[in-house]
């Protein structure tokens, strides 16, 4: 990781320099004072946001790789939409035969959602408490998570909000899907429509042979596997793309939560305070993030016109080759864990933005993060 700490000083402008103002002290004690005020590099524009949120970015990589531990937060977020996307396939199943009506749709909605986004919150909370930890050891992601339950309360309440706000976004969507005019229809398709039908091709798809992993022997019914690929799963992508929305307009609610122990009042209007001087940086920090995902995710072009040269029937059109689906099972594999570490390396992006803007210094400069 020193070859980072070196681009980003020379390319990035992150310089080593002495802190305008006082460090924050290692641990979670932060002053009660708000610092809200103008932020340097412009407020919440300009090349120096630009700057912070990339800086952050690389921060977050520097701190993850001196502390492998919190990789923790990568397997059990990624558990927790694992079984997000099993229970969507599960109330599929049920819904399909006993056929509920809307009221019990939605609450069966909300539950879900709910237990899915309380245990993100959790993560998020006890991750960020991990990493601002005042012991010397290594960060610990479980540490922060036993501090965590100090605020489980207002964490609650914060997830309920959370759920609120995916489902009424989710119903917006929706109903201006079916308002979409002729003319625009396009838009869905590069959206919505262009990514389920790619997910349903193979690499991602690795088997169109539907008989080899979704009929149950001697039943001839759909098997749990088709319920929760792909219906579960692209229920779970549109869940996760809505809480990704809310979380970059929320970025500080749980930082301010945990770290000041603030209300939720308090921690939502001082997010929006702070977001409004640091926009910037925080939109780059998730961009950047993003462009790391979707490269890796594009590579599947390069699967799809491997396997088209070397087997071009089988692949496409039938059953394909042992090969091929063990290569393709490697593959999402190696995409999934790259967009759960990239999640995890947004949620200590999110910690370096928040005492970036409150020491007014840029991500891993010197006294800015206990830690470095």
């Amino acid at each position: 990781m020193r070859l980072i700490s070196v681009i980003t000083d020379q390319w990035l402008g992150l310089c080593r320099k002495p802190p305008a103002v006082h460090a924050l002290q290692r641990g979670t004690g932060f002053s009660s004072e708000s610092s809200y005020e103008g932020l340097p590099d412009g407020g919440g524009g300009g090349s120096g946001m630009i700057r912070r949120g990339i800086g952050s970015a690389f921060s977050g990589m520097r701190t993850l790789n001196r502390n492998r531990r919190l990789l923790w937060f990568t397997l059990v977020a990624g558990l927790v939409l694992a079984g997000n996307a099993i229970g969507e396939g599960a109330l599929w199943y049920i819904n399909r035969n006993i056929q509920p009506d809307i009221i019990l749709l939605y609450v069966q909605d909300f539950l879900l959602g709910f237990a899915t986004l309380f245990c993100l919150v959790f993560l998020l909370a006890g991750l960020v408490l991990g990493i601002s930890s005042k012991r010397d050891a290594p960060a610990s992601f479980f540490t922060g998570l036993c501090e965590a339950k100090k605020y489980v309360k207002t964490l609650i309440v914060w997830s309920f909000v959370l759920v609120l706000a995916v489902m009424l976004l989710d119903r917006i969507y929706v109903y201006l899907t079916m308002l979409f005019p002729h003319e625009l229809a396009f838009l869905y398709t590069l959206g919505d429509g262009f990514f389920v039908s790619t997910i349903t091709q193979f690499p991602f798809n690795w088997t169109l042979d539907w008989n080899m992993l979704t009929e149950i022997p001697g039943y001839g019914g759909r098997s749990l596997l088709l319920l929760v690929y792909p219906f579960g799963f692209l229920e779970t992508l549109h869940f996760l793309a809505i809480i990704l929305v809310l979380f970059v307009l929320t970025p500080f609610v749980v930082p301010l939560i945990v770290l000041e122990k603030k209300s939720l009042t308090e921690a939502v209007a001082g997010s929006f305070a702070l977001l409004k001087k640091t926009w910037a940086g925080v939109v780059t920090c998730a961009l950047f993030l993003g462009v790391i995902i979707t490269g890796v995710f594009l590579t599947h072009l390069l699967i799809q016109a491997a396997s088209g040269i070397v087997d071009p029937y089988q692949t496409v059109i039938f059953h394909p080759p042992g090969m091929w689906i063990a290569f393709a099972l490697l593959y999402n594999i190696a995409l999934l864990i790259v967009a759960f570490v990239v999640a995890t390396i947004g949620g200590i992006a999110v910690r370096d933005l928040y005492i970036s803007a409150k020491t007014r210094q840029m991500p891993g400069s010197a006294g800015m993060d206990p830690l470095h």
